[in-house]
């Protein structure tokens, strides 16, 4: 996946904002929620970082302005949204998103759109370093900066004064696809252990899903950095959905219980499942293992269903790319209402409207 950053996802994340679309004459605002998700960017100051970090919000929209698809790419369908519109009136809940290791932020726009359309704000930023375009085996293991992208992201929107007063403080919540998955249980107080991990990847071998990208930049699974194992933790976080999510063989067995909010596993498929990211009875056990968790299955699917709805002649692109088949799903998968499924399920979770 990490070749079709370039030619594919940065596509959507320079271009698709403005243009393609021919924008819209702006309209009055209409009585309650519009037609369709607002959507915004921010640039987040991170003192952690060497720049400012791109992030996006998508809101229930309370006015017009003009139309445009996000996330749209050579591979991906995008969705539609508002772009700027003012945010309904109202407080909703907020829903921090962090997307895999060589994903970006509007690689998720089928996810982010759709939970704005049932009544939450959505908060997602690029991490440097496993983002599309910029995605390094060396810096995939350096969790803890991952985090604290989230958490600037969520001072950076608490202090602006378009959306924080629509903002309810009291329900906080972090999903996270893959590594995403690792960075928000993190922000739980899950820890990781370097030498648990390198042990697992030498029993699963060099070549099995979540340790082959690391195999092939050489990482040094003997000498991890400090940041792999960092507490994460963030108080201002009150659950976490974690979705396929890498390192649980890792997990420290004594910050189990200082986990104290509520924790929604999502594995995807059955039989064609990631022993990786399995969490389990099959794979690392996690799900049974953290007190109060919940665990459910998405199936027919794998790991990649996931990622955005690929348009036709996805797949033959891919091939031709040598890249990852992204876009192949399992016999009797179909990616849209597998998305659908996964959005019931975090909005249920969430106690979001139906």
């Amino acid at each position: 996946m990490k070749r079709l950053i370039l030619a594919a996802l940065t596509v959507a994340l320079t271009a698709s904002l403005f243009a393609g679309v021919a924008p819209l004459s702006p309209v009055a605002a209409s009585e309650g929620l519009a037609d369709l998700p607002g959507y915004d960017r921010m640039d987040v100051p991170a003192r952690h970082r060497a720049m400012p970090l791109a992030a996006s919000v998508w809101y229930p929209a309370g006015r017009v302005t003009y139309r445009n698809t996000i996330g749209d790419s050579a591979l991906f369908v995008g969705m539609p949204a508002y772009v700027g519109a003012a945010v309904a009136e109202g407080r909703y809940p907020l829903v921090l998103v962090s997307h895999g290791s060589g994903g970006a932020m509007d690689g998720l726009a089928w996810l982010s759109s759709r939970l704005a359309a049932r009544g939450a704000i959505v908060l997602a930023v690029n991490h440097p370093g496993t983002t599309s375009g910029d995605s390094s085996p060396r810096r995939t293991m350096r969790l803890a900066p991952r985090a604290a992208d989230l958490g600037a992201a969520l001072q950076a929107l608490l202090a602006d004064p378009q959306f924080a007063p629509h903002v309810d403080r009291d329900r906080v919540s972090a999903l996270g696809f893959s590594l995403g998955g690792s960075t928000v249980l993190g922000l739980a107080g899950l820890r990781f252990d370097g030498d648990a991990f390198a042990g697992y990847c030498r029993k699963a071998g060099e070549s099995s899903p979540g340790c082959d990208f690391l195999a092939k930049g050489g990482v040094r699974l003997d000498s991890l950095p400090e940041s792999f194992s960092a507490d994460m933790r963030d108080a201002r976080v009150s659950s976490v959905i974690s979705v396929d999510p890498g390192f649980t063989h890792a997990a420290v067995e004594e910050s189990l219980a200082g986990v104290r909010v509520p924790v929604l596993f999502v594995n995807l498929g059955e039989e064609h499942r990631w022993p990786a990211v399995d969490v389990g009875p099959r794979g690392s056990g996690l799900a049974a293992r953290l007190p109060g968790a919940r665990h459910v299955a998405v199936a027919p699917a794998h790991h990649f269903t996931f990622l955005g709805v690929c348009k036709p002649g996805g797949a033959e692109l891919l091939r031709k790319w040598e890249d990852d088949p992204i876009c192949d799903d399992p016999e009797g998968t179909e990616r849209a209402r597998a998305h659908e499924e996964i959005v019931g399920i975090v909005a249920e979770f969430l106690e979001l409207a139906p």
